[in-house]
């Protein structure tokens, strides 16, 4: 028995040292490929250069930076407050049978491939802001309202077990003292799980700046600066998923130097998700 119970550790043991493996040679390859771009152009040049012409060996990708930062800080602004007041209407207000309808609709979500959202934004949500806005309608608002639709499942579900797992106790010494059931869950259940909410924010902000295909689809793609929300615009992931297909030489490096911005993004975001205390109240 044992002898058994250590060939599966050993088993487990191995999984677990795949998974590291894995993720050291994905950044080494990227590092890799990419680190020699940045510093023949050096870091602040490349990073903060306004112009991106791999004809002329110009490569700045600061208008992919703040299209990426502008399109997620968009996406959070509409799907935190609709993702965390699903998680509240499911975790104490609706009944048993109606939560048995709406969760799996929402994990659905999940399940949807990115291009059909792409596909709906282009259908619909790109027509309707040209007719409304009278411009061309793929902007910086268009991709923030898919991307806030795609981070909604993981906004909803961590923010839902958050909040259940806030102790009953909290909320009937509350309810004994006098508050209505909205006055506990907003003064009481809400900042009870606040940890966990942020986490499912930080982790839903990594969703909305790590997709690729709904936004080539529906963002314009344009490589400057935007001026407003119904302007344009290419991310670090539409500018490697658009351009990687034809590029060679140092144009294919810089895309992967792009990605390697990307790799710092996603591991600040991380680093973050993980420093956010577990414990409830905390």
């Amino acid at each position: 028995m044992k002898s058994y119970e250590k060939i599966i550790e050993v088993l487990l043991f191995i999984c677990a040292l795949v998974a590291i493996i894995g993720v050291l040679l994905i950044s080494f390859f990227i590092l890799k490929e990419g680190i020699p771009v940045i510093s023949k152009y050096g870091f602040t040049k490349f990073v903060f250069g306004t112009t991106w012409a791999p004809m002329r060996h110009e490569y700045g990708i600061y208008p992919m930076i703040v299209g990426s930062l502008l399109v997620t800080t968009g996406a959070l602004a509409i799907g935190v407050p609709i993702g965390l007041g699903c998680a509240i209407f499911l975790a104490e207000i609706a009944n048993t049978k109606l939560a048995k309808v709406i969760r799996p609709g929402v994990e659905l979500l999940a399940g949807i491939p990115s291009v059909i959202y792409g596909l709906y934004g282009l259908v619909v949500i790109v027509p309707f802001i040209r007719k409304t806005f009278h411009n061309q309608g793929f902007s910086i608002l268009a991709g923030s309202i898919i991307l806030a639709i795609m981070i909604l499942p993981t906004i909803v579900n961590i923010s839902e077990a958050a909040i259940r797992s806030v102790p009953k106790e909290y909320k009937e010494g509350s309810l004994a003292l006098g508050s209505s059931h909205w006055q506990a869950i907003s003064n009481v259940i809400v900042p009870s799980a606040r940890s966990g909410i942020l986490a499912a924010v930080v982790l839903g902000m990594g969703r909305a700046i790590g997709e690729t295909m709904a936004v080539i689809m529906i963002t314009g793609n344009t490589t400057t600066i935007p001026n407003s929300i119904l302007s344009p615009i290419r991310t670090l992931t539409g500018n490697i998923g658009i351009e990687m297909g034809y590029a060679s030489g140092e144009h294919q490096k810089a895309l992967f130097a792009t990605g390697v911005v990307l790799f710092i993004f996603i591991m600040i975001l991380n680093f973050i998700a993980n420093m956010i205390p577990k414990r409830v109240g905390e």
